[in-house]
């Protein structure tokens, strides 16, 4: 289990760990300044890049959070600043300690856990919104759907408060792939995801008529049928593009008194779902959003939520710090099964489970895919890891869970809420933009210097822990409260700007991230 800093932000520069050979600028620091523990600078160091605690030789360890996190190219002077071009990558071998950090969550009293306003569907799940969703089955009828989300404006949904929009999904698949296997399986089960989200109150689905991934085909996967909440149209019956964009029109009008019908009533803080992301990440990340967002995580697992924790390519290098906290071995075995596929998959082709990370990653001082999970892992806390779930398989377990994904933000987040995430809660520290209909998004910032620059897009500012004006309790805790506001329908800053309306995008299988 990674330790975390708690305390001492005063200095120019940060320690993670006593047997850490590099400390972390928290500014940009000019030459022969004291950065930390006496340590000066030898040149200037940009903001959030690694300074040499020590001389490190070439073919040293570089340890972060008393992890290697890649070795020396070259001698790297004491006081000089650690470039991502000097710290290689080499891979090592883990062990995986199956269960032996296993701690189970201590939970809190039903009558003890904290509570929110939320939509309660027939199946007893909890909805944080309250969406009628337009799904396409094939790219080929995704401008209908749209047409027919676009139709209901703010103005033509005014009489129906309660319902919080009408959102279009649309995809890229549904044709050319083949019809039976695990492709279309994977379709079927993140169609099937949204239509019974519990953000959604009705979904009309809409399909060309001659693709492979017929409407019949869809709902008899996923065992549902027509009713007045699950409606369908095939746009080859239904006199084409204009007739259909008309006839959809008036179905969602027909299902507007109904799904304005539902209102929100008190529930337990235990129906919160969270799917955890991360992207365009810094190495402020593992400082001050990730950890605090994985503070969040824990408490909400001891009031009974779920955090799902995912993009499977970057938590490789620390996986073991999950099989160490699997509740069996099985799980553990199960995650360790799926890094085994994304390394064969991957397997001589430049993405990040290679080594290389982003520009924008190394631009923020990330040098390799080790780093950057060390920060990536963090979003999921320190409790034990409860499940192991492949892509949209719908997540019933509570506590912390791991769901198979690519690192691809909008990829993953689809699994993620196909499997019943209602909220999802995004870190970053270079600047991402992001929602992603029918679940309410939550930015958080890894620095304030990003944050004030995007204040329209950063839901909270975890800068403050770098700043020293807030420790990562103090965050974690306001991230909860945030969480609770936001279920109980306060507008988050993606959905105020109308953002979601394009990132539903089902994994085509491939590396994506």
């Amino acid at each position: 289990m990674l330790d975390h800093p708690t305390k001492d932000m005063s200095g120019p520069a940060v320690r993670l760990h006593t047997n850490d050979n590099v400390v972390v600028a928290r500014h940009q620091i000019a030459s022969g300044v004291s950065a930390a523990d006496g340590l000066v600078t030898t040149e200037t160091i940009t903001s959030g890049y690694k300074i040499a605690a020590q001389d490190i030789k070439q073919g040293d360890a570089v340890r972060k959070y008393n992890v290697i996190i890649g070795y020396a190219d070259s001698d790297i002077a004491k006081g000089s600043m650690l470039r991502n071009h000097n710290v290689q990558f080499h891979e090592a071998d883990k062990d995986y300690a199956f269960c032996k950090d296993y701690r189970p969550v201590d939970m809190l009293a039903e009558k003890d856990r904290a509570h929110f306003q939320g939509f309660v569907r027939d199946d007893g799940r909890v909805g944080t919104r309250n969406f009628i969703a337009i799904v396409a089955t094939v790219n080929c009828s995704a401008t209908v759907v749209h047409a027919i989300a676009d139709h209901f404006t703010e103005e033509i949904l005014a009489p129906y408060p309660n319902v919080d929009g009408v959102a279009a999904f649309s995809h890229h698949l549904g044709c050319g792939m083949p019809q039976t296997g695990e492709p279309m399986r994977l379709l079927h089960r993140t169609l099937g995801g949204y239509i019974t989200h519990p953000n959604v109150a009705s979904t009309l689905v809409i399909g060309l008529g001659c693709e492979r991934c017929q409407i019949g085909g869809l709902l008899g996967a996923q065992g549902l049928t027509e009713g007045p909440r699950l409606r369908t149209m095939v746009m080859q019956d239904s006199g084409g593009t204009r007739a259909s964009i008309a006839a959809g029109i008036q179905a969602v009008k027909e299902m507007l008194p109904d799904a304005n019908k539902n209102t929100r009533e008190t529930v337990s803080a235990s129906h919160i779902m969270v799917g955890l992301q991360c992207g365009g990440s810094d190495s402020f990340s593992s400082i001050s959003a990730n950890p605090a967002l994985g503070r969040a995580i824990d408490i909400l697992s001891r009031h009974g939520g779920t955090g799902i924790l995912s993009e499977t390519p970057e938590i490789y290098g620390v996986e073991h710090t999950l099989t160490s906290r699997a509740a069996t071995r099985e799980i553990g075995e199960r995650l360790v099964d799926r890094l085994k596929w994304w390394k064969e998959y991957c397997r001589g082709q430049d993405v990040q489970i290679n080594g290389k990370v982003s520009p924008g990653n190394q631009k923020g001082g990330l040098a390799n895919i080790t780093e950057k999970s060390l920060g990536s892992s963090m979003k999921g806390g320190t409790g034990p890891l409860m499940e192991v779930y492949e892509y949209a398989h719908r997540v019933s377990q509570s506590g912390l869970v791991f769901m198979d994904t690519p690192g691809y933000d909008p990829v993953s987040a689809t699994g993620q809420i196909a499997g019943g995430a209602n909220m999802i809660a995004f870190t970053t520290g270079r600047g991402s933009c992001f929602g992603a209909k029918p679940a309410p998004s939550l930015k958080l910032a890894s620095n304030t210097y990003m944050y004030e620059r995007m204040t329209e897009d950063m839901d909270i500012n975890c800068g403050e822990i770098v700043d020293g004006t807030c420790d990562l309790d103090e965050m974690g805790a306001r991230i909860f409260q945030l969480f609770l506001d936001t279920a109980s329908g306060k507008k988050t800053c993606s959905e105020t700007l109308d953002l979601g309306r394009h990132e539903f995008v089902p994994w085509q299988i491939g590396v994506v991230g």
